[in-house]
């Protein structure tokens, strides 16, 4: 059979290189050479000059000193000198958070812990739909998806924020393989000793990540959504992979985008992200250029991966989803199912297992 697998990301028409950390590497990774076939370098910001020409100084008048008489110096410096302190401590402003809007800033207070029983789940379901089997050793798959993760904890990190925890996978259009990628980077990103998972089913039109597990459909973020006497925390699904928690999509209203829209969806979010530092939240969503819920939730997320297929997603379509994911700060693309590989890059070979 088969099995997708994804190439390293990196920012559209981004002329750096990344490898395991954000960081340049010295050496351009495979995408970005990809990505210079697709054209994506046109769509890059213009270039800031390395120097910018320098003002002439000019030197500002300094007012006349008025002459104080012998006998009024020292009541003068008294004057200044004894003015009343104010007897509260000062108060130390964060200009860097204050200039972020409010929806943006870290949001406080205690972690909202998922409890509830673990639903098991079939590590051979798992490996029929080509997926990771969190209980086996490493695969070309599964290094593949720890390079992805990698750079996705790094951007959360150096963040800081509860947003940039929140990350939505996405593609044009349907059979990009969206919900496969989602996955995967969940089961990864739970293998982390200090961190935990959830993922969030937010294709309201067609949920599929319950029924990927092999479990059962249930309420979920939808439902919590319409009902504000609801607390989403109490749908979340739990699983026997350590660290991996489940919000199904729940009952679809047909105002998807509507409720994603309202201050609710912010409620909601932010409580699941408050006070868990340790917590990546990954949401499935429709096709960008299929459905609309997807341009909302980007607003919602600090960083977005862009499924595109190798030898299918046309780069009209990638232009067209970029455009419509604009909410979200940060957009980068992940290449599925690419057969090429100019370096000979193989990491199944190395740790023991054949391609």
């Amino acid at each position: 059979m088969s099995v997708n697998k994804p190439i390293n990301i990196v920012p559209p028409g981004d002329g750096k290189d990344e490898a395991d950390t954000p960081q340049a590497s010295g050496k351009r990774s495979l995408f970005e050479r990809a990505s210079g076939a697709f054209g994506f370098d046109s769509l890059a910001p213009a270039r800031v000059p390395a120097k910018l020409p320098q003002g002439k100084a000019v030197r500002m008048p300094t007012p006349p000193r008025r002459a104080v008489a012998p006998g009024d110096a020292e009541d003068s410096a008294t004057t200044r000198d004894l003015a009343p302190a104010s007897s509260q401590p000062p108060v130390v402003i964060d200009a860097e958070a204050d200039a972020r809007p409010p929806r943006q800033r870290e949001v406080g207070g205690r972690k909202v812990e998922f409890s509830g029983p673990l639903h098991p789940v079939s590590r051979v379901h798992l490996r029929e739909q080509g997926l990771i089997d969190p209980d086996l050793g490493s695969s070309g798959l599964v290094e593949e998806f720890r390079i992805v993760k990698r750079q996705v904890l790094a951007i959360a990190e150096a963040d800081g924020t509860a947003k940039a925890r929140r990350v939505l996978i996405c593609s044009p259009h349907p059979g990009e393989g969206k919900t496969f990628c989602a996955t995967n980077l969940a089961i990864a990103l739970a293998g982390e000793r200090e961190s935990e998972v959830l993922l969030v089913d937010a294709d309201f039109g067609k949920p599929s990540i319950m029924k990927t597990f092999g479990l059962d459909p249930a309420p979920g973020l939808m439902d919590a959504l319409r009902d504000p006497s609801i607390d989403a925390e109490k749908l979340v699904v739990g699983t026997d992979i350590p660290g991996l928690w489940i919000l199904p999509a729940g009952e679809r209203s047909g105002s998807d985008a509507e409720y994603l829209a309202s201050e609710r969806t912010w409620e909601v979010l932010n409580r699941l992200s408050r006070g868990a530092h340790d917590r990546i939240l990954i949401f499935d969503s429709p096709p960008v250029l299929a459905a609309s819920p997807a341009a909302e939730l980007a607003k919602h997320c600090g960083q977005t991966l862009l499924v595109a297929r190798a030898e299918q997603t046309a780069r009209a379509a990638l232009e067209d989803a970029i455009d419509l994911l604009s909410g979200c700060p940060d957009i980068r693309l992940l290449l599925n199912d690419a057969t090429f590989s100019p370096s000979g890059r193989k990491f199944g070979k190395y740790y023991g297992y054949g391609e």
